[in-house]
């Protein structure tokens, strides 16, 4: 590989490691076939694999993209199967059925539905194949299996026999699996619940991870695509006649998103790019701006809309009363992740289809990859690869289509690398959103009847079953799902008809709603003369995970103690998939369009906690990735075409400008769920209610920023 032409971050890191020893090395990828151990090995599940040395490799159904799941899945085989962590290696799985989660039957990575879907197959895993090394060594023993026990990896009789893992595989293969076993008591763990390195830190630092950036395949093209900017366009002309005379370009193919120039190089498929004469056709969104999305969602909460959840007769107790009402609106925004979208494909000509990408749904890019060959499912392959970041943003199989597209047509593996512009241009978008919110407050200063009237956008509008009475049920997140204790409650929702892309992006719907939830109920709490702490927890059920991470996080900021001079303190709560926080922001205003977040304090409980430090970083990284958004977050569009760009003009948060973290983890003992997206939802609220402490402009529209004047 040309490491001065071909984009390659883990080729980088690896040029800049070797450099000092005179060497550079070219990255391939090494299918999973050519890692396999080829000696008898134990394999009682379809997670785990104990070679005959005695090590174990873990075999991992979920994508890594930053969240640690290799880590988490690692500690749980580990943990059963009693090996220590460092003898436990992990792969990433094929898109295969045998690899299904047993809950949602698929292999999508989203929703932090990873930990709760899969601890209990990981651990069974290990236990199991715990068992049949315990099974093979008692009958060399002839004593009992209950009888044995084990300690890092080996197995030890009744009388001190000791026989390790590595002996013991050969015979242990050839025993039929347990049906049931034995999982350790939580007072037996070593590992669940301790503070552990990551297992990918030395490959992701040293450039040996692989990421869908660093696949290499022999003979392999690069290919950009030039895509229109205005959303939903279709191609009417190309001259490529320019394009085919740059150094390097191969060839130019349009296919089903724009036109491709593939190249020997990517930067020389780039500059070919550059070269293209196209012009394009308008489609449904040439009149679309953001001007007419958010005038048309105020005119339609401005009616009942369709039910997403009702609790009593909210609009009559609404009615009867005087309601406090406000609106709050957020705008759309791009998911960023770090690393551009890109795949790498190959279709020989026998019908065969195998991809190397960075996905967070391994079948559904199955079946992209099948539709755009035009093969059948079965005969698609796809290799999983480290993914530079995701946020919902690779559970849209976009970018393996083009892949898959350009390779059919050239006959040749391909690369397709998207560019900064690309990804920030052709994204399915957090959808922006209005919210109209009223309350009345009863005798005992409590909400007796609240409403939330939301219109934004759905990714499965045109999907009847997926938009029961026309509202989408996910809508019910951050709007629904709190746990107040409200007698009258309404959340209706109307449909913004529009064709702008949407997906989901980190803690879907609920990263908008709670935004405007947990800000209204502090503007009631204030109206009704109360601390927005006590106000929440006289709402709340003692002894709930809601009232014991509220109730933290005001033990651990000292909340209604004095604030430093100049600093204001907001509060906001938040949940997602039973996993609940609570958070404390505190903030200064250096002028009056400035914003300093100094510190955070948040408490989350997600039930019995695996790997300590992967949680506080997880925690860590949704605070920030929802400060980002609240500060800067937004996508706007005029004529169909998305203003942004680069980062240039769609900001993320800066270094200097991340806050102190304090982030506790609650010792729970219920089930384990993820914590990938319960934190970056209470962000805004919080920051928002900081200000108003501060020196009381309440803040109703997101980004903040935008809102200082």
């Amino acid at each position: 590989m040309n490491a001065s032409r071909n984009a390659s971050r883990g080729g980088f890191l690896r040029i800049v490691s070797l450099a000092g020893a005179g060497l550079t090395l070219g990255l391939e990828w090494q299918p999973r076939s050519a890692r396999a151990e080829t000696a008898a090995t134990l394999a009682p599940t379809a997670f785990v694999r104990v070679g005959n040395d005695g090590n174990a490799t873990v075999i991992v159904n979920k994508s890594e993209m930053g969240q640690g799941i290799s880590t988490t899945f690692t500690m749980l085989v580990a943990e059963e199967l009693d090996l220590p962590l460092a003898r436990v290696r992990y792969e990433f799985a094929p898109a295969e059925p045998r690899y299904y989660d047993p809950v949602s039957h698929s292999m999508t990575t989203g929703g932090s539905t990873s930990v709760p879907h899969m601890t209990l197959p990981m651990r069974q895993a290990g236990a199991t194949a715990r068992a049949m090394l315990v099974a093979a060594a008692a009958a060399q023993w002839h004593v009992d299996p209950a009888s044995c026990r084990t300690e890092a990896g080996v197995v030890i009789g009744p009388t001190g026999q000791r026989a390790p893992y590595a002996a013991l595989v050969a015979q242990a293969s050839m025993l039929p699996v347990p049906a049931d076993v034995l999982l350790k008591k939580p007072e037996q763990f070593t590992l669940i619940g301790t503070r552990q390195k990551r297992v990918d830190l030395v490959p992701k630092t040293n450039g040996q991870a692989k990421y869908g950036i660093d696949v290499v395949l022999p003979g392999m093209e690069y290919a950009s695509i030039e895509k229109p900017l205005e959303i939903g366009a279709t191609l009417a002309t190309l001259d490529a006649s320019a394009a085919l005379r740059v150094p390097g370009v191969r060839t130019v193919v349009p296919i089903s998103s724009g036109v491709a120039v593939v190249a020997n190089s990517t930067w020389a498929a780039f500059a070919g790019r550059k070269a293209l004469r196209v012009t394009w056709a308008s489609g449904p969104n040439a009149s679309v701006s953001s001007d007419g999305i958010y005038a048309r969602g105020r005119e339609l909460v401005r009616t009942v809309g369709g039910t997403v959840k009702a609790k009593g007769d909210a609009l009559a107790a609404l009615s009867a009363g005087s309601p406090i009402a406000a609106t709050y609106e957020i705008q759309y925004a791009a998911h960023a992740p770090m690393e551009p979208m890109n795949a790498t494909a190959q279709v020989p000509t026998d019908g065969s289809v195998t991809v190397w990408a960075p996905t967070q749904s391994p079948v559904p890019a199955q079946l992209a990859a099948a539709k755009a060959a035009g093969v059948p499912q079965a005969k698609v392959t796809v290799n999983v690869t480290l993914l530079g970041g995701g946020f919902g943003r690779r559970l849209t199989q976009d970018f393996v289509a083009d892949a898959v597209e350009v390779a059919k047509a050239t006959g040749k593996p391909v690369k397709v690398m998207w560019t900064r512009e690309d990804d920030m241009r052709n994204d399915p978008y957090r959808p922006g959103s209005v919210n109209a919110l009223q309350a009345t407050l009863g005798a005992d200063g409590k909400i007796t009847a609240y409403r939330h009237s939301l219109a934004l956008q759905s990714a499965n509008a045109g999907i009847p079953e997926k938009m029961p009475g026309g509202v989408d049920p996910s809508w019910v997140r951050g709007a629904g799902d709190m746990a107040y204790a409200i007698p009258n409650l309404l959340v209706d929702g109307h449909l913004i008809d529009v064709k702008i892309p949407v997906g989901p992006w980190r803690a879907p719907t609920a990263n908008a709603n709670f935004f405007a939830t947990e800000s209204f109920v502090d503007e009631v709490a204030h109206a009704a003369g109360k601390d927005p702490v006590a106000f929440r927890l006289a709402m709340l059920a003692p002894g709930t995970p809601a009232f014991e991470v509220l109730s933290r996080v005001a033990q651990r900021s000292a909340w209604g103690t004095s604030v430093p001079t100049g600093r204001g303190r907001g509060v906001a709560m938040a949940t997602w998939g039973d996993a609940w926080i609570a958070v404390v922001a505190e903030v200064s205003a250096p002028s009056r369009t400035r914003l300093k977040v100094h510190k955070m304090w948040a408490v989350v409980d997600v039930g019995m906690p695996i790997n300590l430090d992967g949680l506080e970083a997880q925690v860590t990284s949704g605070l920030l990735y929802g400060l980002s958004a609240t500060l800067h977050g937004k996508i706007t569009f005029r004529d169909g075409k998305v203003d942004q760009k680069n980062f240039n003009d769609y900001e993320v948060l800066h270094f200097a400008d991340a806050p102190q973290f304090d982030v506790e983890i609650v010792q729970s003992k219920r089930n384990p769920v993820g914590a990938g997206e319960v934190a970056t939802p209470p962000v805004a609220a919080a920051v928002a209610n900081a200000l108003f402490a501060l020196d009381g402009r309440r803040v109703r529209v997101l980004p903040l920023l935008d809102q200082l004047t």
